[in-house]
Protein backbone atom coordinates (compact mmCIF):
# COMPACT_ATOMS: atom_id res chain seq x y z
CA UNK A 1 0.00 0.00 0.00
CA UNK A 2 1.36 3.53 -0.83
CA UNK A 3 3.24 5.90 2.10
CA UNK A 4 0.37 8.32 1.25
CA UNK A 5 -2.52 5.83 1.84
CA UNK A 6 -1.14 3.21 4.24
CA UNK A 7 -3.87 3.03 7.32
CA UNK A 8 -2.84 4.08 11.10
CA UNK A 9 -1.95 0.66 12.98
CA UNK A 10 -3.38 1.24 16.38
CA UNK A 11 -3.06 -1.04 19.40
CA UNK A 12 -5.40 -1.63 22.17
CA UNK A 13 -4.48 -2.16 25.83
CA UNK A 14 -7.04 -2.42 28.36
CA UNK A 15 -7.85 -4.74 30.93
CA UNK A 16 -11.67 -4.70 30.28
CA UNK A 17 -12.78 -7.32 27.10
CA UNK A 18 -15.86 -5.54 26.34
CA UNK A 19 -14.23 -1.89 25.85
CA UNK A 20 -11.57 -2.90 24.00
CA UNK A 21 -14.17 -5.00 21.77
CA UNK A 22 -15.79 -1.48 21.51
CA UNK A 23 -13.03 0.37 20.92
CA UNK A 24 -11.90 -1.99 17.95
CA UNK A 25 -14.93 -1.44 15.93
CA UNK A 26 -14.69 2.43 16.42
CA UNK A 27 -11.30 2.56 14.98
CA UNK A 28 -11.64 -0.41 12.48
CA UNK A 29 -14.78 1.81 10.84
CA UNK A 30 -12.64 4.34 10.03
CA UNK A 31 -11.06 4.37 6.72
CA UNK A 32 -7.58 5.47 7.55
CA UNK A 33 -7.18 3.20 10.63
CA UNK A 34 -7.28 -0.32 11.34
CA UNK A 35 -6.45 -1.96 15.34
CA UNK A 36 -3.45 -4.17 14.77
CA UNK A 37 -3.35 -6.10 18.21
CA UNK A 38 -4.52 -6.06 21.10
CA UNK A 39 -3.27 -6.23 24.81
CA UNK A 40 -5.25 -7.28 28.08
CA UNK A 41 -2.74 -5.76 31.10
CA UNK A 42 0.62 -4.41 30.84
CA UNK A 43 3.15 -7.20 30.24
CA UNK A 44 0.96 -8.17 27.29
CA UNK A 45 0.54 -3.92 26.91
CA UNK A 46 4.99 -3.89 26.65
CA UNK A 47 5.22 -7.82 24.44
CA UNK A 48 2.55 -6.48 22.13
CA UNK A 49 3.94 -2.71 21.42
CA UNK A 50 7.61 -4.03 21.03
CA UNK A 51 6.38 -6.94 18.26
CA UNK A 52 3.89 -5.56 16.47
CA UNK A 53 5.57 -1.84 16.16
CA UNK A 54 2.11 0.02 16.34
CA UNK A 55 1.74 3.41 14.84
CA UNK A 56 -0.62 4.77 18.12
CA UNK A 57 -1.13 2.46 21.50
CA UNK A 58 -4.15 3.33 23.12
CA UNK A 59 -2.78 2.78 26.71
CA UNK A 60 -5.59 2.44 29.85
CA UNK A 61 -3.79 3.94 32.88
CA UNK A 62 -4.79 1.29 35.46
CA UNK A 63 -4.33 -2.10 34.42
CA UNK A 64 -2.67 -5.66 36.08
CA UNK A 65 0.39 -7.21 35.71
CA UNK A 66 2.56 -3.99 35.46
CA UNK A 67 0.59 -1.09 35.24
CA UNK A 68 -0.06 1.81 32.87
CA UNK A 69 3.06 3.82 33.90
CA UNK A 70 5.44 1.12 33.88
CA UNK A 71 4.18 0.38 30.46
CA UNK A 72 4.27 3.78 28.89
CA UNK A 73 7.67 3.72 29.99
CA UNK A 74 9.01 0.44 28.50
CA UNK A 75 7.00 1.00 25.39
CA UNK A 76 8.86 4.30 25.37
CA UNK A 77 12.26 2.22 25.07
CA UNK A 78 11.31 -0.91 23.07
CA UNK A 79 8.88 1.02 20.02
CA UNK A 80 10.15 4.61 20.46
CA UNK A 81 8.20 5.19 16.98
CA UNK A 82 4.90 3.97 18.41
CA UNK A 83 3.38 7.23 19.90
CA UNK A 84 0.54 6.22 23.07
CA UNK A 85 -2.89 7.87 23.67
CA UNK A 86 -3.66 7.04 27.32
CA UNK A 87 -7.00 6.07 28.17
CA UNK A 88 -8.30 6.65 31.31
CA UNK A 89 -11.15 7.38 33.68
CA UNK A 90 -8.73 9.72 36.07
CA UNK A 91 -9.63 13.38 35.09
CA UNK A 92 -6.56 14.32 37.96
CA UNK A 93 -4.34 17.05 36.61
CA UNK A 94 -1.78 14.96 38.43
CA UNK A 95 -2.24 12.16 36.41
CA UNK A 96 -2.14 13.94 33.62
CA UNK A 97 1.20 15.97 34.15
CA UNK A 98 3.24 12.62 34.97
CA UNK A 99 2.21 10.61 31.49
CA UNK A 100 3.04 13.84 29.36
CA UNK A 101 6.42 13.93 31.42
CA UNK A 102 7.00 10.25 31.12
CA UNK A 103 6.54 10.41 27.09
CA UNK A 104 2.26 9.84 26.20
CA UNK A 105 1.32 12.01 23.60
CA UNK A 106 -2.42 11.68 24.20
CA UNK A 107 -4.95 11.88 26.99
CA UNK A 108 -8.39 11.26 26.23
CA UNK A 109 -10.78 9.95 29.22
CA UNK A 110 -12.99 7.48 28.45
CA UNK A 111 -16.17 9.04 29.19
CA UNK A 112 -15.18 11.61 25.88
CA UNK A 113 -14.28 8.12 23.74
CA UNK A 114 -17.09 8.89 21.54
CA UNK A 115 -16.58 12.33 21.06
CA UNK A 116 -12.61 12.63 21.43
CA UNK A 117 -10.56 9.35 20.64
CA UNK A 118 -10.71 9.16 16.82
CA UNK A 119 -9.17 13.03 16.44
CA UNK A 120 -6.28 12.29 19.44
CA UNK A 121 -5.37 9.17 17.41
CA UNK A 122 -5.18 11.47 13.94
CA UNK A 123 -3.97 14.55 15.71
CA UNK A 124 -0.90 12.44 17.42
CA UNK A 125 -0.42 10.08 14.06
CA UNK A 126 0.64 13.73 13.02
CA UNK A 127 2.65 14.50 15.13
CA UNK A 128 1.13 16.74 17.79
CA UNK A 129 -0.35 15.96 21.42
CA UNK A 130 -3.86 15.87 22.41
CA UNK A 131 -5.52 16.35 25.58
CA UNK A 132 -8.92 15.87 26.97
CA UNK A 133 -10.41 19.39 26.27
CA UNK A 134 -11.37 19.08 29.81
CA UNK A 135 -8.11 19.53 30.97
CA UNK A 136 -6.70 21.65 28.25
CA UNK A 137 -6.23 24.55 31.05
CA UNK A 138 -3.70 22.06 33.10
CA UNK A 139 -1.27 22.57 29.70
CA UNK A 140 -2.26 26.30 30.08
CA UNK A 141 -1.24 26.90 33.34
CA UNK A 142 2.31 24.58 33.35
CA UNK A 143 3.30 26.61 29.95
CA UNK A 144 2.94 30.16 31.59
CA UNK A 145 4.47 28.77 34.70
CA UNK A 146 7.32 27.64 32.46
CA UNK A 147 7.92 30.68 30.52
CA UNK A 148 7.71 33.10 33.39
CA UNK A 149 10.37 34.69 33.93
CA UNK A 150 12.78 32.01 31.97
CA UNK A 151 12.70 32.73 28.37
CA UNK A 152 13.77 30.11 26.47
CA UNK A 153 13.61 27.40 29.29
CA UNK A 154 13.06 23.96 28.64
CA UNK A 155 10.39 21.60 30.26
CA UNK A 156 12.33 18.82 32.42
CA UNK A 157 11.67 15.37 31.03
CA UNK A 158 10.73 14.15 34.49
CA UNK A 159 8.37 15.78 36.70
CA UNK A 160 9.81 14.76 40.21
CA UNK A 161 13.25 14.52 41.64
CA UNK A 162 14.76 11.20 42.73
CA UNK A 163 14.27 12.54 46.40
CA UNK A 164 10.87 14.14 45.64
CA UNK A 165 9.61 10.39 44.40
CA UNK A 166 11.30 8.75 47.67
CA UNK A 167 9.55 11.17 50.07
CA UNK A 168 6.52 10.84 47.96
CA UNK A 169 6.52 7.37 48.28
CA UNK A 170 7.42 7.18 52.55
CA UNK A 171 4.30 9.32 52.81
CA UNK A 172 2.01 7.02 50.91
CA UNK A 173 3.02 4.36 52.83
CA UNK A 174 2.31 6.47 56.10
CA UNK A 175 5.72 7.36 57.73
CA UNK A 176 5.62 10.53 59.53
CA UNK A 177 8.14 13.41 58.69
CA UNK A 178 10.26 12.88 61.76
CA UNK A 179 9.78 9.12 60.49
CA UNK A 180 11.39 9.63 56.87
CA UNK A 181 13.69 12.01 58.40
CA UNK A 182 15.56 9.18 60.01
CA UNK A 183 15.17 6.85 57.60
CA UNK A 184 16.71 8.75 54.65
CA UNK A 185 19.60 10.92 56.72
CA UNK A 186 17.82 14.24 56.13
CA UNK A 187 16.11 17.05 58.20
CA UNK A 188 12.55 17.41 59.27
CA UNK A 189 12.75 20.97 57.81
CA UNK A 190 14.25 19.27 54.37
CA UNK A 191 11.58 16.31 54.56
CA UNK A 192 9.01 18.93 54.56
CA UNK A 193 10.12 21.30 51.87
CA UNK A 194 10.22 17.94 49.62
CA UNK A 195 7.06 17.31 50.42
CA UNK A 196 5.69 20.78 49.61
CA UNK A 197 7.42 20.31 46.58
CA UNK A 198 5.89 17.29 44.98
CA UNK A 199 2.47 18.23 46.26
CA UNK A 200 2.60 21.65 44.28
CA UNK A 201 4.01 19.73 41.24
CA UNK A 202 1.07 17.43 41.54
CA UNK A 203 -1.61 19.06 42.85
CA UNK A 204 -2.10 16.44 45.67
CA UNK A 205 -3.30 18.17 49.19
CA UNK A 206 -3.64 14.81 51.84
CA UNK A 207 -2.72 11.93 52.28
CA UNK A 208 -5.09 10.07 50.75
CA UNK A 209 -4.09 12.09 47.15
CA UNK A 210 -1.08 10.89 47.42
CA UNK A 211 -1.80 7.29 48.02
CA UNK A 212 -3.94 7.07 45.30
CA UNK A 213 -1.69 9.21 43.03
CA UNK A 214 1.01 6.11 44.07
CA UNK A 215 -0.91 3.35 43.32
CA UNK A 216 -2.49 4.70 40.22
CA UNK A 217 1.23 5.25 38.63
CA UNK A 218 1.91 1.86 39.76
CA UNK A 219 4.96 2.75 42.44
CA UNK A 220 3.51 1.35 44.89
CA UNK A 221 1.07 -1.68 44.92
CA UNK A 222 -2.58 -2.35 46.82
CA UNK A 223 -0.76 -4.92 48.28
CA UNK A 224 2.44 -3.27 49.55
CA UNK A 225 0.24 -0.66 51.17
CA UNK A 226 -2.08 -3.34 52.95
CA UNK A 227 0.93 -4.95 54.50
CA UNK A 228 2.47 -1.58 55.41
CA UNK A 229 -0.98 -0.97 57.25
CA UNK A 230 -0.98 -4.47 59.26
CA UNK A 231 1.71 -4.21 60.22
CA UNK A 232 1.37 -0.46 61.36
CA UNK A 233 -1.99 -1.79 63.45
Amino acid sequence: MPAATRKIRVMIADDHAILRAGLKLLVNSQADMEVCGEAADGKQAMEAASRLTPDIVLLDLTMPNAGGMEALQKIAEDAPAARVVILTMHDDPAYLRSVLAAGASGYVLKRSVDADLLSAIRAVHRGGTFVDPSLTNVLVDEVLARTKGRPGGTRSGKILSEREQQVLLLVARGFSNQEIAARIFLSVKTVETYRARFAAKLGLRTRSDVVRYAVQMGLLSAETLEGEQARSV
